[in-house]
């Protein structure tokens, strides 16, 4: 479950805030949040992720009260129980597939890395078309097959809430129909809560939910296009 409450949060004199008196998704719901650039939709799924602190009220992911943890505690708290696929898919170049998918487990010392996770990681790769591919680098693969890495780094640790900041972006229909179709097998299957960041209006039709995150954001006249939010 997500929830948020009394929640305030601003990126200094930009003239850019977020105000949301509450909101809850279920545990297993498919959401979309979509908005114009600039609404907050990125900052919204950081805040969630437990990346980003509000100024003011409370944000709970999986029953755990972020806003009351530290910030070690709220990195290894995101690492053990939320899958994120970053828009800009944030994987290392010096590392192969399989090691990049494997991440997780040796950044955080709560996660254990055993033979059975990495037959989980190669089951995955195989999954998205990626099972020939695990001793390459990022370097050498298409934009597509990046993003499907990011994916199956994200579903690893076999999150309860995934969370995938413009998955398709970028990305030609064959490979967005994939990578959406990963993700919501792994949430069908797992009954894992899934939020979705997308421009795309012909996607919604997968989710339980849209919600317009630019409903909750307040921008002053000041502010210009050059804000620091970029979704």
């Amino acid at each position: 479950m997500i929830e948020l409450r009394n929640l305030q949060f601003a990126y200094g004199e930009s003239g850019f805030r977020l105000k949301i008196p509450e909101l809850c998704i279920p545990q297993g719901r498919r959401v979309c949040w979509i908005g114009p650039s600039g609404s907050g939709k990125t900052t919204l799924l950081h805040l969630v992720a437990g990346i980003f602190s509000p100024e003011t009220g409370v944000v709970k992911t999986c029953d755990v009260e972020l806003t009351a943890l530290r910030d070690a505690d709220r990195r290894d708290f995101r690492i053990a129980n939320v899958g994120l696929v970053f828009q800009d898919f944030a994987l290392l170049d010096y590392l192969c597939v399989l090691d990049n998918i494997l991440l997780p487990y040796r950044i955080n010392r709560g996660l254990h890395l055993d033979s059975s996770v990495r037959e989980r990681a190669q089951r995955l790769a195989t999954e998205v078309g990626l099972g020939d591919m695990l001793s390459r680098r990022p370097t050498q693969l298409s934009q597509g097959e990046r993003q499907r890495v990011a994916v199956c780094r994200a579903v690893i640790t076999n999150p309860k809430i995934l969370l995938a900041d413009e998955p398709t972006a970028n990305l030609d229909p064959g490979n967005s129909m994939r990578v959406l179709d990963a993700l919501d097998s792994y949430s069908t299957h797992h009954k894992t809560t899934l939020v979705v960041v997308s421009h795309d209006r012909e996607i919604l039709t997968r989710f339980d939910d849209t919600i317009d995150v630019s409903e909750f954001c307040v921008k002053s006249q000041l502010m210009t296009s050059g804000s620091k939010d970029d979704g």
